[in-house]
């Protein structure tokens, strides 16, 4: 399964993925979305699914299934739009509260056995090099903690060079 992340209007997201199969997942701001209260009621009270009831409860059993995650979020201050961010936070149940050692760094153990391929796409005038060198960081801070076999991370000024290069696997 493949899973699309995107802060996009709908019209940008229509001009990127014209035909997408029935095996794609489109996760995007409905405008219902809570934000995360950090409760770790999704570890502790619901393994593996968050207590908040808004329709995004099950982003980390989705996560779980997918073969690919592809990511399309403005660049703000080298990080996720806030509605990705939100998105990251809400996926914790992804993984266990327990931690291990990943290249010299903390992380969390893995929940679930698969592992998927993260393909970050950000967007955005003007993009600083010094932006761009943090995302990378994050991007790879992120894929340390959830387990992903494979990243890759790409920066665009704008949706329509973005359309010319952005594919699903």
């Amino acid at each position: 399964m493949n899973v699309i992340i995107h802060d996009l209007e709908t019209e940008q997201f229509q001009m990127l993925f014209p035909h997408l199969n029935q095996d794609t997942q489109i996760i995007y701001d409905n405008g219902k979305i809570k934000h995360c209260i950090g409760c770790f009621g999704c570890w502790i009270k619901t393994p593996g699914t968050c207590v908040i009831k808004d329709g995004y409860e099950h982003i980390g059993a989705i996560l779980a299934k997918a073969n690919d995650v592809t990511i399309i979020s403005q660049c703000l201050y080298g990080g996720y739009s806030p509605f990705i961010k939100n998105i990251f936070d809400r996926s914790i149940s992804y993984v266990l509260p327990f931690f291990k050692t990943v290249k010299g760094e903390t992380h969390h153990q893995p929940r679930y056995p698969n592992q998927y391929r993260l393909f970050v796409y950000f967007y955005g005038d003007n993009i600083l090099s010094q932006e761009k060198l943090t995302a990378q960081k994050l991007v790879e801070a992120n894929s340390n903690n959830f387990n992903v076999s494979q990243y890759t991370v790409s920066f665009y000024n704008s949706i329509n060079d973005l359309s010319k290069e952005v594919t699903l696997s």
